[in-house]
């Protein structure tokens, strides 16, 4: 049986939703590559929460977690439907992990972001599911690998994030990228392509520049689910491998042709 690909996309700003730009058009492009999936599951970095949650309602409405951005931006809608039975698969497989099955919780902007381009129709069911910041590097992690019977079910995995990510950071007048937020964007490139998961759950070991680039950290979690969900000795691909200011583009594939 061939498998779903998981995805880690770095999402940036949610002007790229609307703005046709190279970010946009691959994935747009990625969407018409990939093998059509029976739903999504969505780990957004701009869903954070103490306890594991997913969302569980039939229609989920479209949230708009942003200020400071056009009107068109707030004007967007992207009513994919929700997947209950979707939600409760994942609690199964998360068990004996207390999941809470939320009907209310909506799609943030770090998922429709990017699927909006991919599949414009909005026809792909999708279910989130939040970022427990009460457990560490390496519980999310162990949640991913709790996760990867869904690529057997048409499941496609996808983190949205960015790899590295401080706005105290960046100054978006002044687009170059920190010498840092190079250097760790290719030590998490190097060590993802060598299999090496390890130093990438612990970052703090990586030193001064993951701190710098972690920073926070909600950004760089779903990666860590995204890394979990990949089969041993499966290949990784990179595209949008883009650093400006101090946020990185870098997305990446496993399991693309």
């Amino acid at each position: 049986m061939t498998k779903t690909p998981v995805l880690f996309l770095g999402h940036g700003s949610p002007m790229n939703a609307i703005e046709d730009n190279a970010w946009s058009r691959a994935w747009g492009e990625l969407g018409e590559r990939l093998p059509r999936p029976k739903a999504v599951l969505m780990i957004s970095a701009h869903w954070e929460t103490h306890g594991v949650a997913v969302t569980a309602g039939e229609h989920p409405e479209t949230i708009h977690d942003f200020g400071g951005f056009p009107q068109a931006l707030f004007d967007v809608r992207y009513p994919a439907p929700g997947d209950p039975a979707l939600a409760r698969r994942v609690a199964e497989l998360l068990a004996p992990e207390p999941v809470m099955l939320d009907p209310a919780r909506g799609f943030d902007h770090g998922a429709w972001s990017v699927l909006r381009p991919m599949y414009p129709e909005a026809d792909v069911p999708m279910v989130q599911l939040s970022l427990d910041r009460t457990k560490t590097p390496q519980q999310h992690y162990d949640l991913g690998r709790k996760l990867r019977p869904l690529r057997d079910e048409g499941v496609l995995i996808v983190g949205s994030g960015d790899i590295v990510h401080n706005l105290r950071a960046a100054d978006f007048r002044r687009p170059e990228s920190p010498e840092w937020a190079d250097r760790f964007n290719e030590t998490a490139k190097r060590l993802i392509e060598t299999g090496e998961h390890g130093p990438l759950i612990d970052y703090a070991s990586l030193g001064d520049d993951a701190a710098q680039s972690i920073n926070s950290a909600e950004h760089y979690l779903p990666l860590l689910y995204v890394l979990a969900a990949q089969e041993s000795g499966e290949a990784v691909s990179f595209f949008n491998d883009d650093v400006f200011a101090a946020i990185s583009m870098t997305s990446l594939a496993f399991g693309m042709d």
